[in-house]
């Protein structure tokens, strides 16, 4: 399993937001690039990105900064937020971004991320649903988690026969460190055996990391909260 220690970006600072809500943010540190050095000494390969600006807004804000951090960081990044066209995927794959992260484009425009997927391969592309649990049922959220829409992750994972990699996250855990929705990653891992799974959404403790049948796990709060310390998480990925 791989551990992506996760940094969100809001106006060039690292911050976590509580299911998502851009009015309940966290300020962690103004230093996005010193943050990186700090995965890396911990012996982090990969790290999740994510600007939090350009998902709220639909299109790039912050590919900028995260340009510059992936020319800078010996990281493997996995980079979300604003991605709309074939250009701008280009541009962060050319800066040495190691997957682009799809997240509402993928429910809204699929023919467009069937594009993507054909042009830069399923090892290029992570596809992010972010699901509300309605009657049991897993309903993707879109636009920066402020929507729901009628489809269902089983719905929208069809859509998308050449995909490799999903992250998939219970937006009613994300940032509250309540634990993983484990009873949803099974069902997933199950169901779309052919997917290397992400989980996110809620991890507290490093325990929540056990035993999850995901083939990655995203830590984002308890991390940057020292309730995980990243050196011992990396330590149980690789027991």
């Amino acid at each position: 399993m791989i551990l992506y220690p996760a940094m969100d970006l809001m106006d060039g600072r690292c911050v976590r937001l509580a299911q998502g809500r851009f009015d309940d943010a966290t300020i962690y540190s103004d230093d996005p690039a010193a943050s990186l050095a700090d995965f890396v000494r911990a012996g982090a390969s990969w790290a999740h990105i994510v600007d939090l600006d350009g998902a709220r807004a639909g299109e790039p804000r912050q590919h900028e900064l995260i340009a510059s951090l992936a020319k800078c960081s010996p990281l493997k990044l996995q980079v979300a937020g604003g991605f709309r066209t074939s250009q701008q995927i280009s541009r962060m794959l050319e800066a040495g971004v190691g997957r682009v992260v799809i997240g509402s484009l993928a429910v809204k425009d699929p023919a467009k991320v069937q594009d993507f997927l054909a042009e830069f391969g399923g090892d290029r592309i992570t596809l992010a649903l972010d699901v509300n649990i309605v009657d049991g049922i897993p309903m993707v959220a879109t636009a920066g988690w402020t929507e729901t829409s009628r489809q269902s992750l089983w719905d929208v994972a069809a859509f998308y026969p050449d995909a490799r990699h999903l992250l998939v996250t219970d937006i009613s855990r994300d940032g509250m460190m309540t634990g993983f929705n484990r009873d949803l990653l099974s069902e997933v891992v199950e169901r779309l055996p052919e997917l290397a799974v992400q989980a996110s959404g809620g991890v507290a403790n490093i325990d929540d990391l056990r035993g999850l049948p995901t083939a990655g796990a995203i830590i984002g709060r308890a991390l940057w909260e020292g309730k995980i310390k990243l050196e011992e998480a990396l330590e149980l990925d690789r027991a």
